[in-house]
């Protein structure tokens, strides 16, 4: 049952999730594409952590908000795409409240920590190219742990408070969610209750996550830009830009598709758009990032030729 009736109201105890029931005859195409890319995104960026852990080369604070980045998108991308495969085959595609609550729970919460990360990581390439004589001191162990826990307690606080905001609404009908996850703006709409004072707190939630760590990340790239400027030769030029030009593009993309999907008015015709862009950001970005971060790394690569002679040797 997915209403149960109250004395003078019935509330809602399961959702249904449509995920991707308007394309019918292409289920067993969808379901091996997206089960290939989650079997990709959980492999590299395992296979990344691994690799950043075995090689002493790569025990730098680069390095090390590089390995959560991968820990963090293998958890991001696992909080939807397991549920979102075993529906494709469930002619009855429900989830509980209870686990709807919780699958946005973990989700906003990974997704406001990796926010924080990328700002992390654009000071850290700050520090790096701004001040390098000075960047072992400024990037100490101790900072980089600081960082990282604080953007973790951050992001999941922030969480928190949407969960807690969110368990306030009722649902009392309908229970069907036009998405392939439970992601707060479809819940916001099917709520019987005044949805206002959560709206106010996502809104608030969207400054201090999202255009803080914009902030961040534009005024690190300011002093990154003006430093290359100031570089003589073309090819420490060259080189200073290829050490950002991953963080950038990962930046780019995590940050272009959410603001895509959650600032941009909704309606009946762009809910498919939507749920094309929630795609890119929930399993494609985490998927892209260890590409991204490897394709023009010279260390990456080194090192992974390095493990590859001492495996076949």
């Amino acid at each position: 049952m997915t209403i149960s009736q109250g004395r003078n109201s019935s509330t809602v105890t399961r959702f249904i999730l449509l995920g991707f029931s308007e394309f019918p005859k292409l289920t067993v195409v969808l379901f091996s594409i997206f089960l290939g890319i989650y079997l990709i995104t959980v492999s590299w960026n395992l296979g990344l952590i691994i690799l950043i852990k075995m090689n002493s080369h790569l025990h730098t604070p680069m390095y090390f908000f590089l390995d959560k980045l991968a820990f963090i998108d293998t958890c991001y991308v696992s909080s939807t795409a397991p549920k979102m495969l075993s529906d494709f085959f469930h002619e009855q595609k429900s989830i509980s409240y209870m686990g709807c609550t919780m699958q946005y729970f973990f989700f906003s919460g990974f997704a406001l920590t990796e926010c924080c990360l990328l700002a992390a990581m654009a000071y850290d390439r700050y520090a790096a190219i701004c001040s390098p004589l000075l960047y072992t001191t400024i990037m100490s162990p101790t900072l980089c742990l600081q960082m990282m826990v604080g953007s973790s307690i951050t992001g999941f606080c922030g969480s928190f408070i949407q969960l807690f905001g969110l368990l306030q609404l009722h649902f009392c009908g309908p229970n069907v969610i036009n998405h392939f996850f439970c992601d707060l703006p479809q819940l916001l709409i099917l709520s019987c209750s005044d949805t206002f004072f959560l709206q106010v707190i996502t809104s608030v939630l969207t400054v201090i996550f999202g255009l803080t760590s914009l902030l961040v990340i534009m005024i690190s790239y300011g002093y990154i830009v003006a430093s290359i400027m100031k570089i003589t030769s073309a090819e420490g030029r060259s080189k200073a830009f290829n050490t950002c030009a991953s963080h950038i593009t990962a930046v780019t993309l995590f940050f272009g598709s959410g603001t895509f999907v959650y600032l941009c008015p909704s309606s009946d015709d762009s809910l498919s758009q939507n749920k094309l862009a929630s795609v890119v950001y929930t399993v494609m970005i985490p998927m892209l990032n260890p590409v991204i971060y490897s394709l023009r790394n010279k260390e990456i690569k080194d090192a992974l030729s390095r493990w590859k002679r001492t495996i076949f040797s």
